[in-house]
């Protein structure tokens, strides 16, 4: 009964493939892809789509924001507690 099960195991393991790195990069609103016979690719290092555009003139790729963008949270509003005049 182990060595059917054990089998099953090891042909399991040895079938998976690993797992792929997350493509975008939270840290940055703009990514470029870049388009590559067999090899497309996304940089998302650039913090504006003008400097994404300058990067990709003249090459097979094309700029779009970054839908993972973790982007600047606001600070809370102040609130002034105090008595209103009604």
């Amino acid at each position: 009964m182990r060595t059917p099960a054990l089998a099953i195991l090891a042909i399991g393991m040895a079938s998976t493939e690993p797992a792929a790195a997350q493509t975008y990069n939270p840290a940055y609103p703009v990514c470029l892809h870049v388009y590559r016979a067999g090899a497309n690719y996304y940089d998302c290092s650039y913090t504006s789509l003008p400097q994404c555009n300058a990067s990709a003139s003249g090459r097979a790729a094309e700029c779009a924001i970054n839908p993972y963008f973790a982007g600047v949270e606001n600070p809370a509003a102040y609130r002034r507690h105090g008595r209103r005049a009604y």
